[in-house]
């Protein structure tokens, strides 16, 4: 994509994607939150925690809010073509079939085949490639096939669609002390942030989770740029080659930090989630893991927001993990 500025992320353009999530014909949910209190899930922490249900989002994500913006922003009967781990894919595949345009999501050889079974279900194209040649593929595409690009976390459109998340979360607590999001390309943690310090809750401090071997936000701080990184998680949708230059200057202006979480501990959170009722993909399981194991500072007596961002896991996937 183009250089495009943080400056132009600005409250009147978040209201105005929202509206365009909400009315969207994709069917975008404002889902529910639940306290944490009224679940069965552990906390050795004394703090009023609310959790944000994405996992029960159209297309069991959080991905589908951005599209609903990107496609409203767009010629509908175009040639797409795309990168996604699997939640992204699932979501401009729906929007595609839904406008009737045609697409291709190119994908890393990581992510589960059966997330790459769904997505040809919906009439698209999807070709496997080592996580590094992502964008070769992508690239060769727009040179070769004349096919416009959609990119599933660096794209203006897309980040101030994922907003209304951010939106919503202060209708439910106006106010937070602290806010907890899953971080990959950083699309998400973007759009949240910026919903919440733009609509004027200045002091909310808001926390990135990455998994340890996927960690390009918490490296492009530490650089002062974006950078990427041969990335290996079990949370593939946390886990893209480089971390994305809007969301990257975004997250340096309103987020505090980016924690990390080792793959061990969003397994354990995932089956934690399973048995209090929850199904709960290992990348949306992130932010949940990121509480239970203490990693967010000085939560003692706060109000908490926690975003669970997906619930896109197969059978084969939940036989996996651990308890």
């Amino acid at each position: 994509m183009g250089e495009v500025s943080a400056d132009l992320v600005t409250l009147d353009l978040l209201r105005e994607a929202r509206e365009t999530v909400r009315s969207s014909p994709l069917g975008v949910i404002n889902t529910p939150t639940i306290p944490w209190c009224q679940t069965t899930l552990p906390l050795n922490i004394n703090c009023d925690i609310i959790i944000k249900l994405e996992n029960m989002q159209r297309t069991g994500s959080f991905k589908i809010r951005g599209v609903a913006n990107q496609f409203a922003k767009r010629q509908k009967d175009g040639h797409f073509v795309t990168m996604s781990a699997g939640n992204y894919g699932k979501s401009f595949a729906y929007a595609s079939k839904h406008f009737g345009s045609k697409g291709k999501v190119v994908m890393p050889e990581t992510a589960p085949v059966s997330r790459s079974v769904l997505i040809q279900s919906f009439g698209l194209e999807v070709e496997r490639v080592p996580t590094s040649c992502l964008m070769n593929v992508v690239n060769r595409c727009v040179q070769e096939d004349n096919m416009t690009f959609l990119h599933s976390y660096d794209d203006l459109d897309l980040i101030a669609g994922h907003a209304s998340l951010g939106m919503e979360l202060l209708e439910v607590m106006p106010m937070p002390d602290v806010v907890v999001v899953c971080c990959g390309g950083g699309g998400l943690l973007a759009g949240v942030a910026s919903a919440v310090k733009l609509s004027g809750c200045d002091e909310t401090k808001i926390y990135g989770v990455e998994p340890e071997g996927a960690c390009t936000m918490y490296k492009s701080y530490i650089e002062k740029k974006p950078v990427g990184m041969d990335t290996k998680s079990i949370a593939s949708g946390l886990a893209p080659p480089f971390a994305g230059t809007l969301p990257f200057e975004l997250c340096q202006r309103y987020v505090e930090g980016i924690v990390l979480v080792s793959d061990q501990e969003i397994q354990k959170a995932v089956s934690i989630l399973y048995a209090s009722g929850l199904v709960v993909e290992p990348s949306g399981s992130a932010a949940v893991a990121a509480i239970l194991n203490n990693k967010i500072p000085d939560l003692e007596g706060k109000n908490i927001v926690c975003i669970i961002s997906g619930g896109n896991i197969g059978k084969d996937e939940l036989s996996n993990i651990p308890d």
